[in-house]
């Protein structure tokens, strides 16, 4: 038989197989299309790793006065200028960035494993348990964010840490109804009911085959709640519910700059940049995962 014929005699299994694009490099691939959700990327990375490093970053202390340079505009020697009292606003805001982000970043993630854990048993039990938990849900969607915030914390008293707890209520609801959506859609799966039928507990079923179904889902709504946790905590802290006035927080400063608008602008220029350039990278880079995320969206 010619080497042609042996050649086409081949069984079909022992051809070399075409090798798979993996899900973590298609994810790359298909992130890096969008250009402003990868730019909001860097710009976050950045922003993590200033706030990390921001002690050795500053080149003034953040409470330091300098009763010479009240209110100077910027130069060489200060930045972004001085505030009332001489201090530094670019340490300030260096040092902000760390108060600013571990605040969104625990209320939400206290929000979010509330919330997540009020869907699945939702989703997955139904009946008197659900109607209990959505309808709670219900009320707390009624009231606007920053108005229910306010609330809690005048309930519970000004400061920091009542303002992680006033962001982290109100982003429970959210959670809560896109985790027991994605329950309710994983949970009819094949691999859920042969879980079901080999004997796994309703807390096996719900941990280790459910929830790494909605994971993107959790994710999404993480990122672009961070952004609103941001608003929220400078929103709260420029009307006194949060950070004091002597704290470098950027809605504090925010507030305090408002007063010398007409003669030292660039407090309020600088401090409400930085919250919005953030907010908006954190919206930016939620939408970008959503649409990587999404299998329906090409």
């Amino acid at each position: 038989m010619s080497k042609e014929k042996k050649a086409l005699n081949v069984p079909h299994a022992e051809q070399a197989p075409v090798p798979r694009q993996s899900r973590t490099k298609a994810f790359i691939i298909k992130f890096l299309s969008r250009k402003t959700a990868v730019i909001a990327a860097v710009f976050i990375v950045l922003l993590v790793v200033i706030a990390f490093l921001a002690p050795m970053l500053e080149p003034f202390s953040p409470a330091a006065p300098d009763y010479n340079a009240i209110l100077s505009a910027p130069d060489s020697k200060h930045l972004f200028g001085t505030d009332e009292y001489g201090r530094d606003i670019f340490s300030r805001l260096l040092a902000g960035s760390q108060l600013s982000l571990s605040v969104s970043l625990s209320s939400v993630t206290i929000g979010a494993a509330a919330g997540a854990i009020l869907g699945i048993l939702a989703g997955y039990y139904g009946g008197w348990i659900d109607s209990l938990i959505m309808r709670s849900a219900d009320v707390l969607l009624a009231f606007p964010d920053l108005l229910l915030a306010i609330a809690i914390v005048a309930v519970i008293g000004p400061g920091l840490s009542n303002v992680v707890i006033a962001v982290a209520v109100f982003s429970v609801p959210s959670f809560a109804r896109i985790m027991r959506s994605a329950t309710l859609a994983v949970k009819q799966s094949l691999y859920v009911e042969a879980a079901r039928s080999l004997g796994c507990s309703n807390a096996s079923i719900m941990w280790k085959h459910i929830f790494p179904g909605t994971v993107a889902s959790i994710i999404v709504n993480f990122t672009m709640r961070i952004g609103t946790a941001i608003l929220a905590a400078a929103s709260l802290s420029f009307l006194g519910f949060g950070a004091k006035p002597t704290e470098p927080d950027w809605g504090a400063m925010l507030s305090t700059g408002r007063n010398y608008l007409g003669v030292a602008p660039h407090i309020v220029y600088f401090s409400g940049g930085i919250i919005f350039l953030t907010v908006l990278a954190f919206n930016l880079l939620g939408d970008g995962l959503r649409d990587t995320l999404d299998p329906k969206i090409q």
